[in-house]
């Protein structure tokens, strides 16, 4: 591996980039989360196309703690597509 002072340089940059675009997942989670409790006790159901924009969020989440902590090189999105889902939504919510 060639860890010139430059290449490591430029990772911490990005890493940089990727803990504010972590920043920002995070707040859509928040967001994504509210939204989904009034919803449900509006409706008594889940909203399923937010449930599966947080699950594929999450799993983009993962992924960039991963980048930040050194345990995946790959730079996420948007520099690479979209991470599919790790695992699919459970298939009803119990409360």
């Amino acid at each position: 591996m060639d860890l010139t002072r430059s290449r490591i340089g430029i990772r911490c940059l990005y890493s940089l980039l990727f803990f504010f675009i972590h920043e920002i997942v995070k707040t859509l989670v928040a967001v994504t989360t509210v939204f989904q409790c009034v919803y449900l006790l509006i409706t008594r159901e889940p909203c399923e196309p937010v449930r599966r924009f947080a699950n594929q969020l999450s799993t983009y989440a993962y992924r960039t703690l991963r980048y930040l902590t050194f345990n995946e090189t790959d730079r996420p999105f948007p520099f690479r597509e979209f991470p599919p889902e790790l695992e699919p939504p459970a298939a009803e919510i119990t409360l």
